[in-house]
């Protein structure tokens, strides 16, 4: 049994601990309150602003696309046949030069002293057939002394054409019209036989060499129109025309090789730029697109926000469709849309599946 002094300190420690329920109490009532007074007076958010485009129509031609690269027409690594010392350069790095131009010299004072004794030697055998023609006419020879003359003569006159081969092959020519490459060689340089000397390259024209999948092959042939482009040159189109299509494919990629060739005036396409290469198979045909920035690409497919219009707001709609070709900044779409359907050209990233939304400016459609 409780003494009274218990039962009294008993007493006060329920009072306290129910004043002090009454406080917290009181104080969490209040916060509550606030917090739902504030909760009632949000606004919702305003719909996101975003800008639309409608599906387009266009006249597209059927390419195939391919990577590659430029070579030269005509280009080769000048080097001399024979060995000597350079006495002569007739040209610079750079240089445009002509077919049959002499570029080097190679020194050959004793190349020529050679061939002048051989000449003398060709005028003499000359002299002495000579002799014995008319002494056989006269019948004052023998035939074999006149055929030994014969023969003395042709040996010096092939001796004479050998020499003069050698004294020619001291000059180094261009084989044909190019511009010239960097020079490494120099005044007074000896080069060994099959020296580099420097680089000739035409450029009038060029070659656009790349590859097609096997599937390909049937729309494949001659005179095929290529459109090429390179990344010095982002706005400019070079055109060309298939030159030649490789017999056979390669075992390894199972792809074939195709050559084009492209008329260069300005000299802005060099050998080895890589080249990104579109090939025409078939004449325009109509086909669906839209800027490639109204699209979402996703592992699990490309898809869309279609803009549904309603009585009292404007809402979007998450479409799955399937892409094709990409040209020019824009993207052909094969299934899912179809023509001025409206979409979401950007500011898409910030929608959901049946938002509302608000359109920063009316509805266009943008070509190309």
């Amino acid at each position: 049994m409780l003494q009274p002094t218990e039962n009294i300190l008993a007493k006060k420690i329920v009072a306290l601990i129910i004043f002090i329920a009454i406080i917290f109490g009181g104080l969490f009532g209040s916060k509550f309150f606030q917090i739902k007074q504030a909760m009632s007076s949000r606004k919702a958010p305003p719909p996101p602003v975003v800008s639309t485009v409608k599906v387009a129509e266009q006249s597209w031609e059927n390419n195939l696309s391919a990577v590659g690269n430029i070579n030269p027409e005509k280009g080769i690594i000048l080097s001399n046949e024979i060995a000597g010392l350079v006495s002569q350069i007739h040209f610079e790095s750079g240089q445009t030069v002509s077919r049959g131009e002499i570029l080097i010299e190679l020194n050959s004072e004793t190349d020529q002293a050679v061939l002048n004794g051989l000449l003398a030697e060709e005028r003499l055998a000359t002299i002495k057939f000579n002799r014995q023609a008319k002494l056989l006419a006269s019948k004052a020879t023998s035939l074999s002394s006149h055929d030994e003359a014969r023969a003395v003569l042709d040996v010096a006159k092939t001796a004479v054409l050998a020499q003069q081969s050698r004294v020619s092959k001291k000059r180094i020519c261009a084989p044909f019209d190019g511009v010239m490459g960097i020079r490494q060689v120099s005044l007074g340089q000896y080069l060994d036989k099959g020296q580099q000397i420097a680089p000739l390259v035409s450029l009038s024209s060029t070659l656009a060499d790349f590859s097609l999948a096997e599937r390909y092959l049937s729309q494949l042939h001659l005179g095929q129109t290529v459109s090429v482009q390179v990344q010095a040159y982002p706005s400019q189109t070079f055109i060309g025309k298939v030159q030649a299509i490789n017999p056979g494919f390669d075992q390894r990629t199972r792809t074939i090789a195709v050559r084009a060739v492209i008329a260069n005036p300005q000299y802005k396409l060099k050998p080895g730029m890589f080249a990104d290469i579109q090939l025409t198979t078939s004449q325009p045909s109509a086909v669906l697109t839209l800027p490639e920035t109204a699209v979402s690409y996703n592992t699990y497919g490309d898809s869309v926000f279609v803009v549904v219009k309603e009585a009292t707001n404007t809402t979007v709609i998450q479409r799955s469709i399937k892409s094709g070709r990409r040209q020019h900044g824009r993207v052909e779409v094969l299934q899912g849309l179809t023509v001025n359907d409206s979409v979401v050209n950007e500011g898409h990233i910030k929608l959901r599946n049946g938002m509302p939304i608000t359109i920063a400016q009316p509805t266009h459609t943008t070509t190309p």
